[in-house]
């Protein structure tokens, strides 16, 4: 039986889903076109972005960089084939099952060029924060899991909605939940975030020595839930991260200068031009010191049993032990020269005096005589 050439190219679209061999032609070569262009693109942009970002000190610029060599062809060939799939006439199905996948597709690419920038920022802060601050890479941790999480919570949605689920009960469901556990777990989230206020505000440092209430010592160790400090007595004091940022802390290795009131009495027979010659004799001690700012010197009070004088200066230096070795400099050459001077330092004393009795003249009865 013989088989006309209409009867081949019918049986031809038959098998290929009643498109003609052309259109299928077609539509493969846009795909490859796609593919190709794509290639293409990728290799451009990433080259020209990449020399810009190597001129410029920006770091967003390289975050864009390391999302687009995140991107993944076998991902976009989706795309690519739905969007070849036009030149087709293809039956319902298949057409619904490939705007599906080219939907998820998209937005898994997307969630991962969103995922490769936010990790490439947590990453240049971590290395930022390590130079100074050994323990915000535990903190910056938590905030690389907590962008993470939250961007793919966002690409889950998005692409449930893109693909006609209703996602208002699953995102009232997932904001009753969020409560319940934000309300569960409220002081750790509260020590979490306040570790992260103190990484990003910084109010004290890896070996500040700080001040909290009656506390002092070393910071240690600062992490997601609590703060280790390394006391003077050697012991290790703890503290939440929450209560810690709600207390007054004193940071003294921020302090710039440090300034220092000291007094000293002496004795109550020093004469009057003594006692304005040690004003000048202060001044003259501090101002020989190195790092020294010498502020005031002056005669204060009369004490209780000495004469005060008040003595304020600055140092230029928060190191405890130049202040302790400064401070001993000056206690020092006081003393040589008050000694020099013959003037005394006061200690304490007291007076008694004594007044000089009253005579008094005793005279004795006459005895009585029996007449």
């Amino acid at each position: 039986m013989d088989i006309s050439a209409e009867q081949v190219q019918e049986q031809i679209s038959a098998l290929l889903l009643g498109n003609h061999l052309t259109d299928w032609l077609i539509a493969l070569g846009v795909l490859a076109a796609g593919i190709i262009l794509t290639l293409i693109i990728k290799w451009v942009v990433i080259t020209r972005l990449d020399s810009f970002a190597q001129k410029t000190s920006i770091f967003l610029d390289d975050a864009f960089v390391c999302a687009l060599r995140k991107t993944h062809l076998w991902i976009l060939f989706f795309p690519l084939l739905l969007f070849a799939s036009g030149w087709l006439e293809l039956p319902k199905g298949a057409t619904h099952t490939l705007k599906a996948l080219a939907t998820v597709a998209f937005f898994l690419q997307a969630g991962i060029w969103l995922t490769a920038i936010a990790n490439e920022l947590t990453q240049h802060s971590r290395r930022r924060a390590l130079e100074k601050n050994a323990a915000a890479a535990t903190s910056l941790s938590a905030v690389s899991f907590l962008s993470k999480l939250v961007i793919w919570s966002v690409i889950m949605l998005l692409t449930l909605d893109n693909l006609g689920i209703d996602v208002t009960a699953l995102v009232a469901g997932l904001g009753v939940g969020g409560v319940a556990v934000a309300l569960a777990t409220q002081n750790i989230l509260g020590d979490l975030f306040a570790s992260l206020s103190i990484i990003v505000d910084k109010p004290f440092e890896i070996g500040d020595f700080i001040i909290v209430n009656d506390y002092l010592g070393s910071v240690e160790n600062i992490g997601l839930k609590t703060t280790r400090i390394r006391s003077l007595g050697g012991e290790q004091i703890i503290f939440s991260n929450s209560d810690l940022l709600s207390s007054r802390v004193r940071n003294y290795k921020r302090m710039q200068e440090r300034r220092v009131v000291f007094s000293f009495g002496v004795i109550y027979q020093t004469t009057a031009d003594q006692l304005e010659e040690i004003p000048g004799m202060i001044r003259a001690i501090i101002e020989n010191l190195e790092a020294t700012r010498f502020d005031r010197a002056h005669f204060a009070k009369f004490g209780d049993s000495s004469l005060d004088f008040e003595v304020v200066y600055y140092l230029n230096s928060s190191d405890y032990n130049i202040y302790m070795n400064t401070q001993q400099a000056i206690n020092l050459a006081l003393v040589r020269q008050f000694a020099e001077k013959g003037i005394v330092f006061a200690y304490p004393t007291r007076s008694l005096f004594v007044e000089a009795p009253i005579p008094v003249q005793v005279t004795q009865p006459e005895a009585k005589t029996d007449s």
